[in-house]
């Protein structure tokens, strides 16, 4: 026996034994008689099972290598035809090596490659193997929603003839039942495709990509078969609030690779690492004590954010001396911390009474140092 019949043992040798038979049951029986009309099959059961004449002609060598204690693996038909007999099927049964693999294929999640043959309003009619399998309207990615259905029926006759992936989602053989899905091939795809992409990069990597999505929280970007994360802080080097302010989806873009998680199957990319670093640029322009003049950029409880024109941005706390400030307003501050290796500015926010006078001889006192008497 070959291992699709040996799978087929196991199979039938795990049911639970049939005192009822119902349509679609896959039984094992031994060939007990032989005439012009077909076979009497012994399944152990109360009747012996019927295999008509009209079956017989579906096999390969219609049943010719058949004889007397030939063990056989048959389908029932009809438990109980018009003459009382249990009606069972040598050909459907050889089908079952088809639902073997389906299952088989259901189990382990890989993707086939199915060419429709047909369709109806509810998805596309596909071959497997000698069964005929169903893929549902809502497992195919690119059918366009609200599509009314004369619109629907156009689109999925367009699919004929089509090589599509596809998973088995569903194998029922009692029901006749078989169900893929285009649409989890694809997502199957997808996921072994960038475990691919990820074993051949290394951090620290360039590479070029289109924006395939823009969330609240970053951008997704596509770097030749797998997406990767640009995380919110990783797009500017000055604090953004919305990504869809600086990307949209097509945009081409180049990031740097900055962090691979294999057992994620992740990727952390980042567009800022690839511009001008400011806080390296302001390592020599800017020192404690320094006044500078900002903006207000963000509002806290008791605190505000301060963008300074060189675009670095720090915070400070607000001063009960300045009980109202807005987003936007203009301000001067005074540098208490700068590290820019540690991408850390602290200011205090300063009132009219604290910034110097203009000096007489008309020279910028805004970036002059605090002096104290």
């Amino acid at each position: 026996m070959g291992e699709g019949a040996d799978q087929l043992a196991f199979l039938l040798s795990q049911s639970e034994p049939v005192a009822l038979p119902k349509r679609g049951d896959l039984l094992r029986g031994f060939v007990i008689a032989l005439s012009h009309e077909g076979l009497i099959i012994d399944l152990g059961l109360k009747r012996d099972g019927v295999v008509p004449r009209s079956d017989l002609e579906k096999v390969p060598d219609g049943g010719a290598s058949l004889k007397v204690g030939t063990e056989v693996a048959v389908m029932v038909v009809d438990p109980i035809d018009g003459e009382g007999n249990l009606t069972v099927s040598l050909a459907q049964a050889r089908e079952s090596g088809d639902w073997l693999r389906a299952q088989k294929l259901m189990e382990t999640g890989d993707v086939v490659e199915a060419s429709p043959t047909g369709c109806n309003r509810g998805g596309l009619i596909v071959p497997f193997g000698r069964l005929r399998g169903f893929i549902p309207a809502s497992h195919l990615t690119d059918l366009p929603r609200d599509l009314d259905e004369e619109a629907r029926v156009e689109f999925l006759k367009r699919l004929i003839g089509r090589s599509l992936p596809c998973r088995v989602i569903e194998v029922d053989p009692r029901r006749q039942r078989l169900v893929l899905s285009e649409r989890k091939a694809i997502r199957t795809w997808r996921v072994q495709q960038k475990a691919s992409v990820i074993n051949r990069l290394q951090e620290g990597e360039v590479r070029k990509g289109t924006v395939t999505s823009v969330r609240e929280f970053g951008v997704f970007v596509d770097i030749g078969g797998a997406d990767g994360l640009v995380h919110i802080s990783e797009l500017a080097w000055h604090r953004v609030e919305n990504p869809g302010d600086l990307y949209k989806s097509g945009d081409e873009v180049e990031v740097m690779v900055v962090r691979l998680d294999r057992q994620a199957n992740r990727i952390g990319l980042s567009c800022k690492r690839l511009l001008p670093n400011p806080w390296q640029a302001a390592a020599d322009q800017i020192r404690p004590q320094q006044i500078l003049p900002g903006c207000i950029t963000r509002l806290a409880d008791r605190w505000v954010g301060v963008r300074l024109a060189c675009g670095l941005e720090g915070t400070a706390a607000l001063p009960p001396s300045i009980p109202e400030v807005r987003q936007g307003d203009r301000v001067s501050v005074e540098v208490m911390t700068f590290e820019p290796v540690n991408e850390r500015l602290e200011l205090r926010l300063l009132d009219e009474h604290d910034v110097p006078p203009p000096d007489p001889l008309g020279r910028d006192l805004q970036e002059k140092e605090v002096t104290t008497a």
